[in-house]
């Protein structure tokens, strides 16, 4: 079932928003603002999240807040990669929980916290444990990041690519299942983790790894899950037939599911990232959503 929505994804971080062309965040606000009101009005019950910050920046928080939309939001979320992509080290991770804490009174969750094998299996089974350690207790919701490695065929979302070195190619390291389906050393340290850690795993359009993650979700106990429905599938051909099977599979987790991705038909630019020309028609998309899964 759905106990969450994410009001889109890391909105601070160029890869998923064109702040040039929303400079001071206004129309992300006004944006995510009318869709946390939308998903209010069909489930009152499903907690609304801000999408996972990253950089964990409380100037932006702060920003939001002036602009009104922390007040429609039940929580604000986080996402940390201290060993692959930040400029800190992991045990600063109280640290900057308490930067959030200090201009935010909502509860926070962790959406996405994780560490590739790129270099080795045994760094990635170190990040596990010491995330672990350092976040238990500490906010409510833990989403490890992610359970299968990104096929190496297909791209990142990120607008830099291999111009990033190998930051790019981190991405693809990520899971502790690697694309042949061989376990990582770093599943058995996750297994005893849960239920207390969840975990946050993209399922593409058509995604073919969904049936044998339900599967390995299932045989590790995860209870709780991050996912998406992109608004920028939903005007591909045989949508509904996708979310629904999507959505479906998913009924046996407590799932947060993340709404984001501007449809390029529908946006100030014809991007992913790009402001919607039409603020309430996101908002739409989000009502819809819930209503049909909530």
């Amino acid at each position: 079932m759905i106990e969450a929505v994410m009001i889109w994804n890391e909105p601070n971080n160029k890869s998923h928003w064109d702040f040039a062309l929303d400079p001071d965040w206004s129309q992300f606000a006004r944006m995510a603002a009318l869709a946390a009101d939308a998903v209010r009005a069909e489930r009152p019950a499903i907690k609304r999240v801000l999408g996972g910050i990253s950089p964990i920046d409380p100037l932006f928080l702060t920003n939001l807040g002036g602009r009104g939309l922390l007040d429609k939001l039940d929580v604000v979320a986080v996402h940390g990669f201290p060993l692959d992509w930040n400029h800190w080290q992991i045990h600063e991770w109280a640290d900057k929980l308490g930067e959030v804490r200090a201009v935010t009174e909502l509860p926070i969750w962790v959406t996405e916290v994780g560490v590739s094998s790129f270099g080795a299996e045994e760094v990635q089974e170190f990040g596990v444990r010491r995330t672990a350690e350092l976040l238990a207790g500490k906010v409510d919701r833990v989403h490890w990041y992610s359970l299968f490695d990104l096929p190496k065929a297909w791209p990142a979302t990120t607008r830099h690519r291999e111009a990033e070195g190998s930051s790019y190619y981190r991405h693809f390291y990520m899971g502790l299942i690697q694309e042949d389906g061989t376990a990582k050393l770093a599943l058995r340290q996750f297994r005893e983790l849960t239920p207390a850690m969840g975990i946050c795993q993209w399922f593409h359009f058509e995604d073919p790894r969904l049936d044998d993650g339900v599967r390995w979700l299932s045989e590790l106990g995860v209870r709780h899950l991050r996912t998406g429905l992109s608004w920028a599938d939903s005007y591909r051909p045989g949508w509904e037939r996708w979310f629904d099977r999507q959505m479906k599979a998913l009924e046996p987790f407590e799932v947060t599911v993340t709404f984001c991705f501007t449809p390029e038909q529908r946006g100030a630019q014809p991007h992913h990232t790009s402001p919607p020309l039409y603020a309430d028609e996101f908002a739409e998309f989000c009502a819809r959503m819930v209503r049909r899964y909530g």
